[in-house]
């Protein structure tokens, strides 16, 4: 679908179709660069997917969709180091992309936290490195963990391969009983210059960059070999302190320098939004002899106590945000338009470039997303195209130079049948959203889908199954080994029982030890976080953040399953239960139902529970409050402060914040013009408070 139109100009239906054709894309993409592997768009085309999507809820906040693209962060730690929790969650950044909305930026923080004008808004700028983020723990001033970021909430034990960086020490003075410092493990070009020469010279495979080739050399098993790598580290924040290490940002990172860690030297202390602007100009200017990547300029408020008032969203601070720089251009040959099937039926269209080189990376693949952003650039076989990437993923097609077109060229036909399994090919799912996305609808008849399905479950995002990628969920499925979850369960029973499978380890590419380490990491997921399992089951509209969503609110497959079947008989409590969690609506019910409503899903689902126990997530912190574990709804507006301010603060005392009203509801706390949600409170007898009377019992 085309994103042309200015959302200032977007009709409510307009507005409508074309969130649900974001949500849907960005789900895609999420699901390729995380659980895949295999990124078709660039960071800047990503960001600005998202960019749009913000935008236009903003405009019609009313239209926000319960499957709106969830922040994403990082990427699941794999098995080969033991996995970390980490005190405080290590979260992404959103991110900004002009002067305009870094103004903006400035701004929602002063609305926030209603500022007046006479109060002075601080912010800090630096660089913004791109490397590998790491948590170093101290604890009486001795370094005891050092962990990758992972998921944000789970990252990698790498201690011994840290202690080998020359800028992290093991030892600090004066520093606080508990300190988590937490940076950048990044590479200078010239280093990474002269480790790829060495690999070349030695016939080894080359990086692409320096991220990768630190992130590499972080997670090696011998660190010793991260000993031989010249790996450097900025420190910029932390996560669990027994004492605070300052009163603002820039404090607290003055006092990581006085303990014996780099930082950047190039952060600044901003007053006003034209400061803001000319460090970032100046950090921009200074990229290209900087002897190390950076990506933008990293945005945030400098006072901790305005930080935690704050707070955050599901993926990133509200007190912060990156403002990217431009993406980088290159001019090639599309040679080829090729057509994929993703796991939901979606068909991609990719163009396949003549290698071109864009930024310090060759690339000859580019995203061209859908048939309507085909026939909107009119790309053709054989058309000189300006391709884009900002960072380390496929690019996109940002248009077409027609004067160069050669004679001949034919406009795309977007086929109508699966080039897979020759299943029609459906035009979007809804009457007024034909053109949006188009899909096989062969479903599990069709192999692409299947395959697909299959590797998602098994991606790091979900299943996390180390030894079991991409090339060998393709080689099993075309051999008939797995076909469906549950046979990956089943796999070392029928390898060694079968007689009429070739044993896996007669199989090119497998000896005895690489077999056994995949049915030991088999075997250790039959035991695993329920939301986890419950996203690598692949439903359209059920991510990361509503699948811990569900797992939290129901607890068990088994009653998340009976919830939904209660809802397809017709039972408006359960519908009602549901749609009370926050965060969840009408799109993620109706993809739920759908689901459970499959016979041959639910007898898949009840092959593959045979197979596995899911544990039920940890408990989230309850804090030590009157409200602590109580749920909570809040309606109208507020007059202490804003509505996300306090559903923010009231979730920090450990309450529970619901989106709707039902039977559960323990308090509903009522603005001025409070309106349905009152009344609905009222007839289900459920306490109503004003405002200062949840301020009083909440003990703020």
């Amino acid at each position: 679908m085309s994103h042309d139109t200015p959302v200032a100009e977007l009709t409510k239906t307009e507005a409508r179709k074309e969130l649900k054709a974001l949500a849907d894309e960005i789900a895609r993409h999420d699901a390729l660069y995380h659980g895949e592997d295999a990124p078709e768009i660039s960071d800047a085309d990503y960001d600005a997917l998202r960019q749009r999507n913000a935008a236009i809820e903003a405009r019609f906040p009313d239209l926000k969709r319960a499957d709106s693209p969830s922040e994403k962060i990082g990427a699941a730690p794999s098995t080969q180091f033991s996995a970390v929790r980490h005190a405080k969650p290590m979260l992404s950044l959103g991110n900004v992309f002009s002067e305009t909305e870094a103004r903006e930026f400035r701004e929602r923080v002063i609305r926030f936290l209603g500022l007046s004008d006479d109060e002075e808004l601080a912010i800090t700028a630096e660089p913004k490195i791109d490397g590998l983020s790491a948590s170093l723990r101290y604890e009486e001033g001795a370094l005891v963990l050092g962990a990758t970021r992972g998921d944000g909430r789970e990252g990698e034990d790498v201690t011994a391969n840290l202690k080998t960086i020359n800028d992290i020490p093991h030892t600090l003075m004066g520093a606080p009983d508990v300190l988590e410092v937490r940076g950048e493990v990044f590479l200078s070009h010239a280093d990474f210059g002269a480790m790829n020469a060495a690999r070349e010279e030695a016939g080894e495979e080359l990086y692409k960059n320096p991220r990768n080739a630190a992130a590499g050399s972080v997670r090696q098993k011998d660190a010793g070999v991260t000993a031989s790598r010249p790996l450097a580290f900025f420190a910029y924040a932390w996560g669990e302190l027994s004492e605070p290490l300052a009163d603002t940002q820039s404090g607290a990172v003055a006092r990581l320098k006085a303990l014996g860690f780099r930082t950047n030297p190039l952060m600044r202390r901003c007053v006003t939004l034209e400061e803001m602007l000319e460090t970032y100009a100046e950090i921009e200017g200074r990229r290209a002899d900087l002897g190390y990547d950076i990506d933008g300029v990293v945005y945030k408020v400098d006072r901790l106590d305005w930080q935690e008032r704050l707070g955050f969203v599901s993926r990133a601070p509200r007190w912060a945000t990156a403002h990217k720089f431009p993406a980088e251009q290159a001019t090639t040959i599309l040679e080829r338009i090729d057509i994929q099937v993703g796991r939901t039926g979606a068909l991609t269209p990719v163009a396949k470039l003549s290698p071109v080189t864009v930024g310090g990376v060759v690339v000859s693949n580019a995203t061209l997303h859908n048939a309507d952003e085909i026939e909107r650039l009119d790309v053709r076989e054989g058309d000189m195209v300006v391709v884009q990437r900002a960072g380390d993923v496929i690019p996109q097609v940002v248009r077409v130079l027609t004067e160069k077109r050669p004679k001949g060229a034919k406009p795309f036909e977007f086929p109508m049948t699966c080039p897979v399994c020759g299943s029609a090919v459906a035009q979007g799912g809804e009457e007024d959203d034909k053109d949006v996305v188009r899909r096989c609808t062969g479903g599990l008849v069709c192999s692409a889908q299947a395959v697909a399905r299959l590797k998602h479950f098994v991606s790091r995002r979900a299943m996390d199954i180390e030894g079991l990628g991409t090339k060998q969920i393709e080689a099993f499925f075309t051999d008939g080994l797995v076909k469906e979850p549950a046979d990956i369960f089943t796999l070392e029973k029928r390898d060694s029982a079968d007689s009429n499978l070739k044993p896996l380890r007669a199989r090119e590419g497998f000896g005895k030890k690489s077999v056994d380490n995949l049915f030991a990491a088999i075997e250790a997921r039959r035991t695993f976080p329920l939301n986890r399992l419950l996203f690598g089951l692949g439903v359209r509209h059920v991510g990361e953040t509503t699948s811990e969503l569900l797992a939290r609110h129901y607890g068990s497959m088994e009653a998340l399953r009976r919830a939904v079947e209660n809802i397809i008989a017709g039972d408006e409590a359960a519908r009602d239960d549901l749609l009370a969690i926050d965060g969840v609506g009408g799109t993620v019910v109706e993809a739920l139902t759908e689901f459970f409503a499959e016979a041959h899903n639910l007898e898949a689902l009840d092959r593959l529970m045979a197979e596995v126990s899911p544990e039920l997530l940890e408990a989230l912190p309850v804090a030590d409050s009157p409200v602590a574990g109580k749920t909570v709804v809040f309606t109208g507006k507020l007059e202490k402060m804003t509505r996300d301010e306090a559903k923010a603060r009231a979730a920090a005392l450990g309450a529970k914040v619901a989106g709707s009203v039902s039977s559960k509801t323990d308090y509903l706390v009522a603005g001025a013009d409070a309106g349905s949600k009152l009344k609905k409170a009222t007839e289900l007898g459920v306490a109503t408070l004003t405002e200062d009377e949840w301020l009083e019992m909440a003990g703020n």
